[in-house]
């Protein structure tokens, strides 16, 4: 081993957040099934939002909107975290409701709030289409066209949504060049004011829960009340996933209200809440430039070609009758 790779494997050992790894594909077959379905919109009742609607992949796995619209022009309930290396996440939806992947992604169908179908509606539209019969029969054993078979495909699919080679990470295998000497200050800062106790890991967070407001209240409109949702727990109300910064300066508005749109005022505001620190400008600033450097390589997606519907196909209803 040579010593710049042992130097390099060192750096990255001692440090808290570690390097996003490429993805590795095993089964590409899949992942093409479950990109198809992921800009399917027909998966909706409106056979007009598809998964990409809410977790653009042009817009770095976001909507770009405090909280994303859905079926019939609802609101909806809060902000949609990046699918981007969403494989890292300790469980899926701000407030873990979901163990992995592919049980959320068969949340977002059913939910008359999102894309406003049934788990069955889905299934009989997808499984009425020819070229999905075959796909479908070439993936999976028992050739069935399920709920659970297309929420693993599209899980295979999200599951290589990485994003590899930032700046930062480049920095954390020994290029100490590929950040700015105020970047690092930046990095010193957030390591020693306590940002880095839940923003760790090859995510920078996703990794744990934590209560939004630790120090001060945070004041919002927002109904959600976190994982007390899901406990019934009064001591986890407003507890929410603590979100990746990995592409953090791609993925706004912030928090779970998507209340705030620039990366100084949500980092002022979280030292203030979570840690009780008042930054200075020229701290807030460099802390601003290392979130930065976590942005990698965005997946570079080719759109699917979706196969036609035919008769037999549901039609969609994207109107109030």
């Amino acid at each position: 081993m040579s010593t710049n790779l042992l130097f390099a494997t060192s750096s990255v050992a001692q440090e808290p957040i570690s390097i996003i790894e490429a993805a590795n594909i095993t089964e590409p077959e899949k992942v093409a099934l479950g990109k198809m379905l992921y800009f399917d919109p027909r998966l909706s009742k409106s056979g007009y939002i598809s998964c990409n609607s809410c977790h653009n992949l042009a817009t770095a796995g976001v909507d770009s909107l405090a909280t994303s619209i859905g079926d019939q022009w609802q609101q909806g309930p809060i902000n949609s975290p990046t699918v981007l290396n969403s494989r890292y996440n300790i469980a899926q939806f701000w407030d873990g409701r979901a163990k992995d992947l592919k049980e959320q992604a068969g949340g977002p169908i059913a939910n008359p709030k999102e894309m406003g179908s049934t788990h069955s509606l889905a299934v009989t539209t997808i499984a009425s289409i020819p070229e999905y019969q075959k796909l479908f029969a070439d993936n999976f054993d028992n050739n069935a066209i399920s709920i659970d078979t297309i929420t693993d495909a599209i899980a295979a699919f999200e599951e290589t949504l990485v994003t590899p080679n930032s700046p930062f990470d480049q920095y954390l295998m020994g290029n100490k060049q590929a950040i700015s000497s105020n970047t690092i200050n930046g990095y010193r800062l957030f390591k020693e004011v306590g940002c880095v106790g839940c923003h760790n890991g090859p995510a920078a967070g996703n990794n744990m829960y934590m209560k939004m407001g630790v120090v001060k209240t945070f004041v919002t409109t927002n109904p959600a009340i976190g994982r007390q949702a899901l406990t019934g727990k009064a001591i986890d109300k407003n507890v929410f996933k603590v979100p990746t910064l990995r592409n953090i300066e791609l993925t706004y508005p912030y928090f779970h209200d998507g209340s705030v749109w620039t990366l100084e005022e949500a980092v002022t505001i979280m030292a203030d809440i979570q840690l009780g620190k008042k930054l200075s400008e020229k701290d807030t600033q460099d802390i601003v430039l290392f979130l930065q450097s976590l942005t990698g390589d965005q997946p570079q997606i080719v759109l699917p070609i979706l196969p036609p519907s035919n008769k037999n196909t549901p039609k969609p209803t994207p109107f109030i009758l």
